[in-house]
């Protein structure tokens, strides 16, 4: 019955924002309750009676209002108050975020990490899960490790904050992530290929937001020789043909010669109105960073990554990650 339909829908559309507005509302609470804490005890003359004022206001709270004011709560609500300042950027964010959001973002010591993690829970819709799984896979450091110094990846988070628009530097990474292949240490490129294939939903994942699948060893014919892509994607919020060549080997200098070849094809042939023209990864085992610089790979829409299967230690990346910063400025100092 259309009238039922219609009823159902009003209720559910109607059920559905109120808890929305309901998880905005507590959020912003336990935002303006830990920075009243913090800002009137611990930066106060009581400051040295800190623990006891947070435990007795617990006991207070918790009688009168129940378990959501514990100790541990008033700290989290605290520390929500410190990592994130602004009264303004939580009332946005609490429309998208759920609480148990914020608790995993208030103990990332990175500020950038923070914005980066919490913007892309709002445009990518990420569960709580997926924000945890992103956040213990080093997304950040590998996108970061990606793309320019630090001063690009605040502009880019900007830009995302304002426009919900996903840059190619925001969805490129380097390296991408292939542990869950459960390969071996040794193995050929084909089983690469098909592992990767078995897992394209994780895979897709790991890329980055707004990928489709289009085809596996693409056939394209050029003066009666045949080429073939290895995987060929589609990226909705990039507009673009997304172009993946798997190699077992370090970067070499004509791996740039044969993706020019495919991005050209694709663009002649496939690239639809509107589209922009196409981009290629050239996945890896090694980078060699001097030979990608001299090549200009960026100015041609390609971008060569490493792969990894097994994730180095945290303290590992974040020292790489430091060190391509570095590297970056200087680059730019000398421009």
């Amino acid at each position: 019955m259309p009238l039922l339909a219609d009823l159902r829908r009003l209720i559910d559309d109607a059920r559905r924002s109120a808890a929305v507005a309901v998880n905005a509302e507590l959020t912003l609470m336990y935002w303006r309750i830990g920075k009243r804490i913090h800002d009137d005890v611990l930066q106060g003359e009581r400051a040295g009676y800190g623990n006891q004022i947070v435990a007795t206001l617990s006991r207070q709270l918790s009688l009168e209002y129940g378990r959501s004011f514990s100790e541990k709560n008033l700290r989290h609500m605290m520390r929500f108050a410190e990592s994130f300042p602004s009264e303004e950027i939580v009332s946005t964010l609490s429309r998208q975020l759920a609480w148990s959001h914020f608790l995993e973002l208030i103990y990332l010591k990175d500020p950038l990490a923070r914005e980066f993690y919490a913007n892309m829970c709002t445009v990518e819709r990420w569960s709580v899960r997926t924000l945890r799984d992103r956040i213990g896979s080093l997304l950040f450091e590998r996108t970061a490790l990606s793309r320019k110094p630090e001063e690009l990846i605040r502009h880019e988070l900007a830009a995302l904050h304002a426009s919900d628009v996903i840059s190619t530097g925001m969805v490129l990474k380097d390296p991408y992530l292939l542990d869950f292949l459960e390969l071996q240490d040794r193995y050929l490129e084909k089983d690469l290929e098909d592992a990767i294939l078995r897992e394209l939903e994780n895979f897709l994942l790991e890329l980055g937001a707004g990928f489709s699948f289009v085809a596996r060893q693409k056939r394209i014919q050029l003066d009666n020789d045949d080429f073939y892509i290895d995987l060929l994607f589609y990226n909705r919020k990039l507009r673009r043909l997304v172009a993946i060549d798997l190699k077992l080997d370090d970067f070499r200098a004509e791996f740039k010669g044969q993706m020019e070849l495919y991005l050209r094809w694709l663009a002649k042939y496939d690239q639809e109105p509107g589209d922009l023209p196409p981009l290629g990864i050239i996945l890896c085992s090694g980078k060699k960073h001097e030979q990608v610089e001299l090549l200009e790979l960026d100015k041609a829409g390609i971008h060569v990554a490493e792969y990894l299967t097994v994730l180095p230690p945290r303290e590992l990346f974040q020292k790489k990650l430091h060190e391509a910063m570095i590297q970056a400025r200087a680059r730019l100092d000398q421009g």
